[in-house]
């Protein structure tokens, strides 16, 4: 499948690693309103630059368009592409209301085009062998899950200093704006919705408890730093999700069920190792120790105890289909999935927007709980 990405910046290099995995996808070419940062992007990876958004999506040879700019223009941008008549994966989320969203998913619908929705994290190896683990009763059935998407207190870094392989800087003031919710629940709700299914209801809270964050950014323009919430799914599972950028970094989902427990240490790792864990099993000391160091340290240890746990899987780690990049998440994924669903006659399409639709509206929601009062009813369906 031919495609092209509109947007350059931070998270397009994220995608560039991850292209070579899928053979499948050619890549036509980019386009950025910044011309400093398209030619910079375009020199480091050798890749042809459109002269204009209009060119890029004039040109009839590209099926595709995968949209990496900033989530403000993701609604314009994709209904543009929609407009055009190629099918559209967009980084998350799909718009900055649940209304633009539904728009986007009406009118791809109406085209009968295909549209897809970042993150692609549940694309993995490690969610495959989880949703099959759980399937299988190993735990028997779900009823519990704690998820956790803490990024740790990157405002005392060296933010400003970050940047990609191409050169892009980390857009830091941009995030803080935007929130760590918005930004990062979706690595969590992806899995959750792809295990559970559909949301009925979110409960909970979310507020801005760190202000200085180095960025300048006035104290009512704060996004929320922080967000605890309860999923409950039409399954009856519940599951809670905190979001924040104080804690130690975090992305572990603990799936507890009637006879056991499932843990997955990082949501972001297409290689994550899943642990089991029979009902009524103690951890042991040495197991304690080190998942203590493990949150102070805010990063895993390069070892692992069994503590009477079964170790599900862990992939070798010479894998070399996937890059050595700070992220292990395969993120060309989402994109072959829309060619996937292309070449099978379009099947699965109407699946693929009602997750990326259902997705952002969680996310969305989980982001200002507080202006729901504290309580979200989901309308979208799967």
């Amino acid at each position: 499948m031919r495609f092209a990405i509109i947007g350059t910046g931070f998270v397009a290099d994220y995608y560039m690693t991850t292209l070579a995995n899928h053979p499948g996808l050619d890549l036509a070419g980019v386009w950025d309103r910044d011309d400093a940062r398209l030619a910079q992007f375009c020199a480091h990876w050798n890749v042809p630059a459109f002269g204009s958004q209009a060119a890029l999506l004039a040109d009839e040879t590209v099926e595709t368009v995968a949209v990496l700019t900033n989530p403000e223009s993701h609604f314009e941008i994709g209904m543009a592409v929609l407009g055009a008549g190629k099918h559209l994966y967009c980084e998350k989320p799909l718009a900055m209301s649940f209304d633009d969203a539904r728009t986007l998913a009406g009118m791809a619908g109406k085209a009968g085009l295909v549209l897809a929705g970042a993150p692609a994290n549940a694309r993995s190896d490690a969610f495959a062998l989880t949703r099959e683990t759980v399937e299988s009763g190993a735990i028997g059935r779900p009823k519990l899950v704690y998820a956790e998407m803490e990024d740790g207190p990157v405002f005392r870094l060296n933010w400003r200093d970050w940047r990609s392989v191409s050169g892009a800087p980390w857009p830091g003031a941009h995030e803080f704006r935007i929130g760590c919710t918005l930004e990062h629940a979706g690595y969590a709700l992806t899995w959750l919705i792809g295990l559970f299914g559909p949301v009925r209801r979110i409960t909970g809270q979310s507020g801005t408890f760190f202000f200085d964050k180095g960025a300048g950014i006035p104290a009512n323009e704060m996004a929320p730093d922080f967000s605890c919430a309860l999923l409950e799914f039409d399954n009856g599972v519940m599951a809670r999700l905190t979001s924040g950028l104080a804690a130690p970094r975090d992305r572990a989902l603990t799936v507890m069920g009637e006879t056991g427990t499932l843990t997955v240490a990082d949501l972001w790792d297409n290689r994550a190792a899943i642990h089991l864990e029979a009902a009524g099993k103690k951890a042991a000391f040495g197991h304690r120790i080190v998942r203590r160091l493990e949150r102070q340290l805010g990063r895993p240890l390069p070892l692992r105890l069994a503590a009477g746990r079964k170790l599900v899987y862990r992939a070798p780690a010479n894998r070399s289909h996937l890059p050595a990049y700070p992220s292990q998440i395969d993120f060309c994924a989402g994109i072959a999935a829309i060619a996937d669903c292309i070449a099978a006659g379009g099947e699965g399409r109407t699946r693929l927007a009602a997750e990326a639709l259902h997705v952002t509206e969680a996310a969305l929601a989980l982001n200002c709980l507080a202006d729901h009062g504290g309580r979200y009813a989901m309308q979208s369906a799967l």
